[in-house]
């Protein structure tokens, strides 16, 4: 079957087009191999200096992509405008200005926490291994990405947290100093004399050893008339990581009881009185009722 005169003409000329293009096409694939070159060098680059210098290697990671997409956007442009010469320069930014309006609202999220992961790289809030809570998770950070934060919670749980939320949400960062400040309630019985009671409260807590009353003191007011103590707000600093927190706040509340049954001051336990119009009868436990029942009704 002989093919149609037009589509073989048609055909001779994209042969002969090819190989007349094909030195072109040719230079254009020695530059992208150049190009890829360049890249690994620069990459090579940038990881030797930050793993020589102090830097953050994740902010060596995020310099390393963007060099190699700007050296691979600009070699990739010369590449095209080698290989077909009427395709120029303008031609082809203006075709990518047109698909990137599609690509940008495609992978706007993408985008959006890639941009948020420059900012935090740059801006440095938090570092690797820092405490941090952001929207109820909190939790050592692991690794920051272009993308995404992970973080692993006190209970071992890997949370990985897209970097615009940590943009856009307050973040607490629990060990931004090596100190913080917690903070527990005491409460003494009514009948004992408040002055003695802070006394012996305050020396036992300035006595265990992760309270670091050599750099703030202690702190210790009488906060409130509770239902059945006087309540004090015990105030002290410690070590700003989580075990820090909960083991001193052991430490000092094993202290404090200690202290205070030394010294006989009552720690209080709930007291609850029931008052009725009149005498109500009240039955004797049976055999089968429990015989430590201490509840006591009284007559109004």
């Amino acid at each position: 079957m002989q093919l149609p005169k037009p589509l073989l003409e048609q055909l001779d000329s994209y042969y002969r087009g090819f190989w007349e293009a094909l030195p072109q096409i040719f230079l254009a694939l020695v530059f992208l191999i150049l190009t890829w070159l360049a890249v690994h060098a620069v990459r090579f680059g940038i990881s030797r200096i930050f793993s020589t210098g102090r830097l953050r290697r994740s902010l060596g990671e995020v310099l390393q992509m963007i060099a190699s997409v700007g050296l691979w956007f600009a070699g990739t442009l010369i590449a095209v405008t080698i290989a077909f010469p009427t395709v120029t320069p303008g031609k082809a930014l203006t075709a990518l200005g047109l698909g990137s309006v599609a690509i940008g609202f495609a992978f706007k999220d993408i985008f959006e926490n890639f941009v948020a992961g420059i900012m935090l790289l740059l801006r440095e809030p938090f570092r690797l291994d820092d405490f941090i809570e952001c929207d109820g998770i909190e939790g050592q950070v692991k690794r920051i990405s272009v993308r995404e934060t992970k973080i692993r919670k006190t209970d071992g749980q890997m949370v990985i947290v897209p970097n615009a939320m940590l943009l856009k949400q307050p973040v607490h960062v629990l060990t931004n100093t090596d100190l913080r400040r917690t903070t527990i309630i005491c409460g003494v019985a009514y009948g004992e004399n408040v002055d003695d009671a802070r006394d012996v409260i305050i020396e036992a807590v300035r006595k265990v050893d992760s309270v670091r009353n050599d750099i703030r003191d202690v702190e210790i007011f009488a906060h409130a008339f509770n239902d059945s103590s006087v309540d004090f707000e015990v105030t002290w600093w410690t070590g700003s990581k989580p075990i820090d927190i909960r083991r001193s706040r052991d430490q000092v509340i094993a202290a404090v009881k200690r202290a205070l049954d030394d010294a006989g001051v009552e720690i209080p336990f709930p007291y609850r009185t029931l008052t009725f119009n009149g005498d109500v009868p009240i039955r004797g436990p049976s055999h089968n009722e429990s015989a430590n029942a201490s509840n006591t009704i009284q007559p109004a």
